[in-house]
């Protein structure tokens, strides 16, 4: 009796998915996008995981999305670590979007010692947010990188190749850009904790 007892304060609490019923989400934090915050279960990025944004090309507005969020982390004392980008951050820009550069830090390092890197800052528990473009990561390594977000307590960013997208992810989260109507870059929900992927996609405000 104390045994079914217990059971039926779980699914009360609706901590325990189960057929028909999808799982409470826990709040997510702001993207700083509104619309986007509004798409996504959890109201933002998925807290303590991994979430992985899949790009044609470097440069379609990846960062933009990304930044409102960092600035936040950083103003509040947060370590934002990059790992090993494919262009040096321009200092004044991240500046200017708010970023607290004192609480910036880039960490340059091969591909293969990379993805190692971008493992151990989201373990750590030093960071708030991590960002990485790990280009030998296969489902393995990006499963030690969703535990590692989770176990340290950090924001993890995974930007990859768009070609990744048909192949199965652990990321908590996976936005996919794509191309709107206007021929802009708008972000196409592909899996996200929490519920089923939104069919609408967002896109950055211009202007």
């Amino acid at each position: 009796m104390a045994m079914v007892t217990a059971l039926d304060g779980l699914l009360a609490a609706q901590t325990l998915w189960h057929a028909g019923r999808t799982a409470a989400a826990a709040a997510g934090e702001s993207s700083g996008h509104p619309a986007l915050d509004a798409l996504l279960p959890q109201g933002g990025w998925p807290r303590h995981a991994l979430s992985e944004l899949l790009l044609p090309a470097d440069g379609v507005g990846e960062l933009a999305l990304l930044l409102p969020t960092l600035a936040r982390l950083s103003r509040a004392g947060g370590t934002v670590a990059v790992i090993a980008p494919p262009y040096v951050p321009y200092a004044p820009a991240w500046q200017a979007a708010g970023v607290a550069l004192e609480h910036l830090e880039i960490v340059q390092a091969t591909p293969r010692d990379a993805l190692w890197a971008f493992e151990q800052c989201l373990r750590s528990g030093a960071c708030a947010a991590v960002l990485g473009w790990p280009q030998q990561a296969d489902a393995q390594a990006l499963r030690r990188l969703q535990v590692a977000a989770d176990s340290g307590q950090s924001l993890g960013f995974a930007l990859r190749d768009r070609r990744h997208a048909a192949n199965p992810s652990p990321a908590a989260l996976r936005l996919e850009a794509v191309r709107d109507a206007r021929g802009g870059t708008a972000w196409q929900v592909r899996k996200c904790r929490g519920g089923p992927a939104p069919a609408r996609t967002f896109a950055l405000a211009t202007g």
